[in-house]
């Protein structure tokens, strides 16, 4: 996963660099219950939920891809496979090797992204949405960045219920 450094590799000072160091930590704690696993153990089912492992992978690349979108082209357009519910679950020619590939790039454009920006104060307007109040809403990067870090946390969670379901390894005790 990539580190919250800029382009000579030293890392970011004050908030832009705490966030992105928090955000890494998320998305590594994420990583860890996606460890040693096939691609049908990926795309398996361990819970009522319809929730995979593979699934929510895909999620969060999409997540990343979607809200660096937003950030970067603060033009209000939404961005393609935002509202695509498909991003939820691992298709048959998903693989998890793929799968992180796009996640590692997704995660690098963001941390660029953000990288590039002289602050995070930063708004841009967000995308009108089935769920949109009917005024414009507008966020920083900094919401954005937070916005990121909740998906992630709360994701990193649910996988570790649907891995510990699947064969007993979570992100604290790996079999």
């Amino acid at each position: 996963m990539t580190t919250s450094s800029d382009n000579q590799g030293r890392p970011l000072p004050g908030e832009r660099g705490e966030v992105l160091h928090a955000l890494a930590e998320q998305r590594e704690l994420f990583l860890i219950t996606l460890r040693g696993l096939s691609d049908g153990q990926a795309a398996q089912r361990t819970t009522v939920s319809e929730l995979t492992l593979g699934g929510i992978l895909k999620h969060l690349a999409t997540g990343e891809r979607v809200w660096t979108r937003i950030l970067s082209a603060g033009d209000g357009e939404l961005p393609e496979g935002m509202l695509d519910m498909d991003q939820y679950r691992m298709a048959a020619d998903d693989t998890l090797a793929g799968l992180l590939g796009q996640y590692a790039s997704a995660t690098r454009a963001t941390d660029d992204a953000v990288a590039a920006l002289p602050d995070l104060d930063r708004t841009v307007p967000l995308p009108v949405t089935p769920w949109s109040p009917p005024e414009p809403v507008r966020w920083s990067a900094r919401r954005i960045l937070l916005h990121l870090l909740q998906e992630t946390a709360q994701h990193a969670g649910h996988a570790d219920i649907i891995r510990e379901a699947l064969d007993g390894a979570s992100s604290t005790a790996q079999r």
